[in-house]
């Protein structure tokens, strides 16, 4: 962390905090926070030399965001405390390739948010992802239903909800040998829901070869089980979890998934209160910083007034949840 390594011209760390927000959430540019500091006597900088400062900052504010995130969240009061993760796109102001994604961890009992991590095209590739601690249960989105998304979940103690194609994820039963989920859709009641035991191979490490791997090479079998229900127009929905029918019933996981609308509703917050979508420059040396600040708002936002309770998609409860 480099942000204040010298501190000529800023005499402390919540000067630099401040004009960072200020540059972040007000609209102004460098060169006005740079005035405005000045102004109030609150660091005798120049435009130029915030620039630099901030540049330098990302780790620093990252860190910032991380321990103002980690400080709200609450001891957990059930057996497997819920978080839903998905990724929201930050494009800018100009049309192009997306050049940001920020990957955020909501706990839906408060629909606030606990964790982000902002990531660029060529940084994906290393599939970042928000912290999973053990003993957590993890609603995520689709990037997740992959076998070895599921194994990396698994090896933290965590489990998982996610919904997931049963055509490109490798299904096996209790006895290893191939099934093919798609073929059990004839089952699937239009009411409630059903259960598929599954075993799910994880893949060895990818080769130049496109030959399709053996699964007798695979490096882990993790147990699953299919939970398949029905929408009201009766779209088949498949769901993947790592829970036992014991801990979580069939018809708890098609609940559970209807928490994944406090995800949709925290992003257009943050994209229409803080205008994420507004990022003044996608490539420029500020622009993580600039990303990095205005979150740390919106968690000290959060921090001084909690949002108040989860809502439901469907505009009421369908029945009391013993998740949460």
């Amino acid at each position: 962390m480099n942000a204040l390594v010298r501190s000529r011209n800023v005499p402390d760390a919540a000067a630099l905090v401040r004009m960072a927000l200020a540059y972040a959430v007000s609209g102004l540019s460098l060169k006005d926070v740079a005035a405005w500091a000045r102004a109030i006597d609150l660091a005798q900088i120049s435009g130029p030399a915030l620039f630099y400062r901030l540049r330098q900052a990302e780790a620093w504010l990252a860190h910032l965001l991380a321990q103002t995130l980690a400080e709200q969240v609450r001891p957990a009061s059930v057996k497997w405390p819920v978080r839903v993760v998905d990724a929201m796109v930050i494009n800018g102001r100009r049309s192009g390739a997306v050049e940001w994604r920020a990957d955020v961890l909501v706990d839906p009992a408060s629909g606030g948010f606990r964790a982000v991590e902002l990531t660029r095209p060529q940084e994906r590739r290393k599939r970042a992802r928000p912290p999973v601690q053990g003993g957590e249960l993890l609603l995520a989105h689709r990037a997740y239903a992959t076998a070895p998304a599921l194994h990396a979940v698994r090896e933290a103690r965590a489990h998982l909800v996610v919904r997931f194609n049963p055509v490109t994820l490798r299904t096996c039963d209790h006895n290893r040998k191939r099934i093919f989920l798609k073929s059990q859709a004839p089952k699937v009641p239009l009411v409630g829901g059903i259960n598929f035991r599954l075993t799910i191979p994880v893949p060895p490490k990818p080769t130049k070869s496109h030959r399709t791997w053996d699964s007798a090479k695979a490096i882990a079998w993790i147990p699953a089980r299919a939970v398949a229900g029905r929408t009201r127009q009766s779209q088949l929905i498949w769901l993947l979890t790592t829970l036992p029918n014991p801990e979580l019933p069939t018809l708890s996981v098609l609940e559970l998934f209807r928490f994944r609308s406090q995800i949709e509703l925290l992003f257009n917050r943050l994209k229409s209160l803080l205008h994420l979508d507004s990022l003044p420059s996608r490539q420029g040396p500020t622009a993580k910083s600039w990303m990095l600040a205005r979150l740390l708002a919106a968690a000290l936002t959060q921090r001084l007034l909690q949002p108040s309770s989860p809502l439901s998609p469907w505009g009421y409860e369908l029945r009391p949840s013993l998740l949460f």
